[in-house]
């Protein structure tokens, strides 16, 4: 059943858009941060709602929360 299922997992990937580097995303969320003056985690929602926009596809929120985390706290 393994076998079956990460067969199937490889054909999936093969449609699902390229996911950026973790460098990539940590700057373009940095870039967020100054562009909004975002300083404490009160303003994360406004930091995540950009960052999910432009990181459609390209990242998974759970990554982009993490780094959103860490340079507001």
């Amino acid at each position: 059943m393994a076998e079956d299922e990460d067969y199937q997992a490889g054909i999936i990937e093969k449609y699902l858009p390229e996911q950026m580097g973790i460098d990539e995303v940590q700057q373009i969320i940095s870039d967020i941060v100054k562009q909004t003056g975002a300083s404490t985690m009160k303003d994360m929602g406004k930091v995540m709602g950009m960052a999910s926009k432009q990181l459609a596809g390209k990242a998974d929120n759970k990554t982009v929360s993490g780094i959103v985390k860490q340079l507001l706290s």
